[in-house]
């Protein structure tokens, strides 16, 4: 019997790689879209490069060049791999940044999709599609917290619009088309393949850096944001588990936990042995370690213009049909993605 093929845009990134990995180990032909670029961004996979035992020939026969703005160059990769499973993880991914940009993200996140789905239906290709949603969709509203499959939607970026577009097209092509497609609304979810920009890896590179003396204080913005933390490894399972259900069905994937950004600073500190205490107020607020040496700081800069203020996901319908539970808990986080970092920065400066 011929192997499962899949195919997974946005495979350089923290969950393309992370799904990559568990798919070979399942046994699958894994194919990646990548984007040509001026510069050579593929760190999280090289790794499977080196290691031709997983696919017999290396990933890097794999990967195809394309881009989701263009449906001629999904419809040519499409033709050429055939896959059985379509996993679309690609997107300009940043909150932040969606505001900066709002055109191009609407054209990657929204446009690209549609363009993804009208490339398998002008195939008739009988692909799953997995689509990447995201708790961005929320208006992140306490008092309707937990947010689950009913709660409403209430995006606050460009990045949360352009992801609520592609979650009504994708089901809009499984009820018109009737083409297997799922969304998965992860809640944010981290490891230290995180990018630098990010929040969660932007603390624990830093305190890795102030650990070691190559810096000294950390620049962030709103440090009362509360958000569902999970483990990107894990999360990666739960995709696959989505396509592998008889009925296409949109879920929930979360802890059911949230912490601030403060707690989190809080946590990597301390793990570091370098415990923090807080002085002043808003725009002045710090924190300062045992000798006095303000290693947090509040930059305005760092303010989204539209915060959503509290995200904490209700996975109970994830955990009752996929049997799928997130199992690192958020102080464990926190030290993973610390100590990697540590690890790699003491290995670049010895």
């Amino acid at each position: 019997m011929s192997k499962k093929r899949a195919l997974i845009t946005g495979i350089t990134g923290q969950d393309g790689s992370y799904l990559a990995e568990f798919l070979l180990m399942k046994g699958y032909e894994v194919h990646g879209l990548v984007r040509r670029a001026s510069t050579f961004n593929r760190h999280n996979i090289e790794h499977i490069f080196k290691d031709t035992s997983k696919t017999g020939h290396g990933l890097a026969s794999h990967l195809h060049y394309g881009d989701m703005t263009d449906i001629n160059s999904l419809i040519s990769v499409l033709r050429r791999v055939q896959p059985h499973e379509i996993y679309n993880l690609a997107a300009q991914s940043h909150v932040k940044v969606s505001f900066e940009i709002p055109y191009y993200t609407a054209q990657s996140d929204a446009i690209g999709v549609l363009s993804l789905l009208e490339a398998v239906r002008i195939l008739d290709m009988p692909a799953k599609i997995y689509q990447a949603s995201t708790s961005e969709l929320y208006g992140g509203e306490e008092k309707e917290a937990p947010q689950n499959e009913k709660t409403s939607f209430k995006p606050r970026s460009p990045y949360g619009v352009a992801k609520l577009y592609a979650f009504e097209i994708a089901r809009i092509y499984r009820e018109s088309y009737g083409i297997f497609t799922v969304n998965g609304i992860l809640f944010n979810h981290e490891s230290p393949r995180r990018g630098h920009s990010f929040v969660s890896r932007k603390i624990t590179h830093g305190a890795a850096e102030i650990k070691l003396g190559l810096r000294k204080t950390i620049y962030l913005g709103n440090l009362d944001a509360h958000r569902d933390w999970g483990y990107a490894k894990e999360y990666v399972e739960a995709m696959w588990k989505m396509l592998q259900q008889k009925k296409p069905k949109d879920l929930v994937i979360a802890t059911g936990k949230t912490h601030s950004v403060r707690e989190f600073v809080e946590t990597v500190f301390t793990h570091a042995g370098m415990p923090l205490h807080w002085q002043g107020k808003g725009l002045k607020e710090k924190g300062v370690d045992k000798d006095g040496i303000t290693r947090i700081a509040i930059d305005p800069v760092y303010f989204r213009p539209n915060e959503v203020s509290y995200l904490r996901g209700d996975a109970s319908r994830a955990h009752k049909e996929l049997g799928w539970k997130a199992k690192t808990n958020f102080e464990d986080l926190a030290k993973i993605m610390y100590e990697a970092d540590l690890e790699v920065l003491e290995h670049d400066n010895p």
